[in-house]
């Protein structure tokens, strides 16, 4: 069965609120990455320095079952962002089968954001905002962590 998380978007402090949760529940982070390391899509703009700097991911694991995961947000991605609507509930599907079935049920009659698909880091993963306003992120990681 899937597991679940809370992933929280942040406009620019990610960093700085995810150092502050480590020193509140201790542990390191098994990835952290920027806006900067991801590989340039040649069709779209060049990227700030500043926008660069920001958290693309990162995990902390707080529990054996539960990590905080987040990310900083701005320009295009963030038109809706406000302080209150800044959190995802975030599953991991055990199957491609499985992260279909959970995006394509709980996103009907909602607003898909990202359309389910293979990612750059070896993901399936889709984002939607279901019925109910609430943001959700499906995900399965095609190339498991050990």
């Amino acid at each position: 069965m899937a597991t679940v998380n809370v992933y929280l978007t942040f406009n620019g402090n990610c960093r700085e609120a995810f150092d502050f949760y480590k020193s509140v529940f201790g542990g390191e982070y098994p990835y952290i990455g920027t806006f900067g390391d991801m590989p340039q899509d040649e069709n779209c703009k060049p990227m700030s320095e500043e926008d660069a700097k920001k958290i693309m991911h990162v995990t902390l694991p707080i529990s054996k079952e539960t990590c905080l995961m987040g990310s900083d947000t701005g320009g295009e991605w963030a038109s809706n962002y406000k302080e209150g609507n800044n959190f995802s509930i975030s599953i991991n599907a055990e199957s491609r089968d499985e992260a279909d079935k959970l995006f394509n049920t709980l996103s009907a009659d909602g607003q898909v954001t990202m359309p389910i698909n293979n990612t750059f880091w070896g993901a399936y993963f889709g984002m939607f905002t279901d019925k109910f306003g609430i943001n959700w992120m499906v995900n399965f990681d095609e190339r498991p962590t050990e």
